[in-house]
């Protein structure tokens, strides 16, 4: 499943994306993995819930996004939530370029039962419509 938070720079994703890791943790039989491009927000994540730099590793491309994906799904078997602030960045994507990654990671979804949950710096207006169906919260 994908679900993402939209809105313009500045309007809160970050804060409720933290929020949605801190309670999922709470309940989750596996692990919840939060992705971002720095370790600012280390300090109001739930120390259950691992934090990965992206920028720390040599990610330059979706595709290469798509394999680090898959990497850290293959090795923790009970990942079932990723977290990724800051989608587009972390991703190199423009706002344009949402229905690719959206049927990606779909795929990856569908394939090892895990939850992505985005927040991308736009209007939901400026997604495509396949973008706009995974939109859960909108600011």
């Amino acid at each position: 499943m994908i679900q993402i938070i939209s809105g313009e720079k500045g309007k809160g994703k970050t804060k409720i994306l933290l929020d949605q890791a801190n309670d999922a943790i709470k309940t989750a039989h596996g692990t919840i993995v939060y992705l971002d491009k720095s370790t600012k927000h280390m300090y109001e994540l739930d120390r259950n819930v691992r934090l990965i730099n992206v920028f720390d590793y040599p990610v330059h491309s979706f595709e290469a996004f798509l394999g680090f994906l898959c990497g850290i799904i293959s090795q923790d078997h009970d990942l079932e939530q990723v977290y990724l602030d800051s989608f587009l960045k972390l991703a190199h994507l423009d706002a344009d370029e949402m229905d690719a990654a959206v049927d990606a990671l779909s795929a990856i979804s569908d394939k090892y039962n895990v939850t992505f949950i985005l927040s991308v710096s736009a209007d939901k207006s400026a997604l495509s419509a396949k973008a706009q169906e995974k939109v859960t919260v909108a600011l």
